[in-house]
């Protein structure tokens, strides 16, 4: 089977859209609806052909879902749930993106991302769940982990950064340590995101081709390229040893990135019987004013040049 990127144009065209697409996300809203139809219709007219899925239903519905997701932060924040949602997948699956689509428009306070880097010397000498124990939720809170304690069972088991006992104790400790969470009162949610052998291939080379980019692809990545086939038997250990009733896996077709988010962010929202709460207005105090109030001019050299 050929991986010549040339042969797929029309989904390199897309990838750049859909890059050309986050820019506008955030500035779109859906507080009059005639203007932010207009705002659609001028990115995506409505379609001739027939097609059903178009950036105008992707933008459309990617808001809506954001404004639900403001709606279950506020109730979590409520309720003082605990929540932990896991992103896993191969390098250029798209975690990455969806993650940035869910926080978006939360409160940094209430939902965080955490994803770290390989551990130190110090941390390889610890329990190994003691570096993300730290950064579970308290009370009212979102932790999003962009990769998690699974590096074990995935990139470590394929790359050869730790033992076969290891790995064994792994699978061995991980569901029990699933469940003492789940037991604490945290809500735990596993996604992993699957692509085809083809996809990455073409996601590689948008990245390798754009200065913009670049910095995403690591000679890791290359190396998880080289050893598909090893990820592959890698991952269908962990999805058949790590998931039980406490705690499941859900993967996601993520093929298409803009489906893939949808499905997701909607798949979320779907395990919590979430409300909105409804926000008395807030009444702004008046300026108070004072006689003797001098405002003084600010020095010119403290101003950023006005290049633009």
């Amino acid at each position: 089977m050929t991986h010549d990127p040339n042969h797929a144009p029309e989904r390199i065209a897309a990838e750049q859209m859909d890059d050309f697409d986050e820019l506008l996300e955030m500035e779109l809203n859906d507080d009059g609806d005639d203007l932010f139809s207009r705002a659609l219709d001028a990115l995506d007219p409505a379609p001739s052909d027939g097609r059903a899925f178009t950036r105008r239903t992707y933008l459309r519905e990617l808001i809506r879902l954001q404004a639900e997701l403001v709606k279950l932060q506020d109730w979590v924040v409520r309720e003082k749930l605990k929540v932990v949602v896991l992103f896993e997948g191969r390098d250029a699956a798209g975690k990455g993106g969806v993650i940035k689509r869910i926080t978006q428009r939360l409160n940094p306070r209430v939902c965080r991302v955490v994803a770290l880097t390989a551990p130190t010397e110090r941390e390889r000498t610890q329990w190994y769940f003691q570096r993300y124990v730290s950064h579970l939720p308290g009370a009212g809170e979102i932790v999003l982990f962009d990769r998690s304690w699974y590096n074990r069972a995935g990139v470590e088991r394929v790359m050869g950064f730790c033992s076969a006992d290891a790995v064994e104790e792994f699978f061995q400790t991980v569901p029990e340590f699933e469940r003492m969470l789940v037991r604490s009162g945290c809500v735990l949610i596993k996604y992993w995101f699957s692509i085809t052998d083809e996809e990455q291939h073409l996601r590689f080379h948008m990245r390798n081709t754009d200065p913009l980019k670049q910095w995403k692809l690591s000679p890791m990545d290359l190396e998880s390229r080289r050893r598909w086939e090893q990820y592959t038997v890698a991952k269908e250990e962990m999805l058949a040893r790590t998931h039980i009733p406490e705690a499941r896996w859900w993967v996601v077709d993520a093929v298409d990135k803009q489906k893939a988010r949808l499905n997701c962010i909607r798949h979320l929202l779907d395990q919590f019987p979430y409300e909105e709460i409804v926000h008395p207005p807030v009444p702004l105090p008046p300026r108070e004013h004072s006689d003797d109030y001098v405002r003084h001019p600010v020095p010119p050299e403290l101003f950023v040049p006005s290049v633009y």
